[in-house]
């Protein structure tokens, strides 16, 4: 179990690096780290040869696209399986709930 609360998205996505952009699918998670006052959000994207090719297994910043939102990002080394790790700090590629409301609806 986390000490997180944790808020995600998982599916498809546009990943962009180096002026090109790949379609994705990827599984998301993030929290709010009250000690440094940022949302964090991180996950993997699904083993791909564009993603492996285009990052080359080096860290590389990105953009990541899910629907109608943006967030920068790095993409990071990729695991056994090929899936690339994708972090970043701030407003994250995904709905969070802002409000009580939205946390129980």
């Amino acid at each position: 179990m986390s000490e997180h609360d944790e808020d995600g998205y998982t599916g498809p996505a546009t990943l962009v690096a180096d002026g090109r952009e790949l379609a994705v699918e990827v599984d998301l998670r993030g929290y709010f780290q009250p000690i440094d006052g940022y949302y964090h959000w991180y996950g993997r994207i699904a083993a791909d040869p564009a993603v492996a090719e285009l990052a080359g297994g080096k860290k590389k910043a990105c953009e990541l696209r899910a629907g109608d939102r943006t967030a920068a990002g790095e993409l990071s080394d990729p695991d056994p399986w090929g899936r690339y790790r994708v972090m970043g700090t701030s407003t994250p590629p995904f709905a969070v709930p802002t409000s009580l409301e939205e946390l129980n609806a």
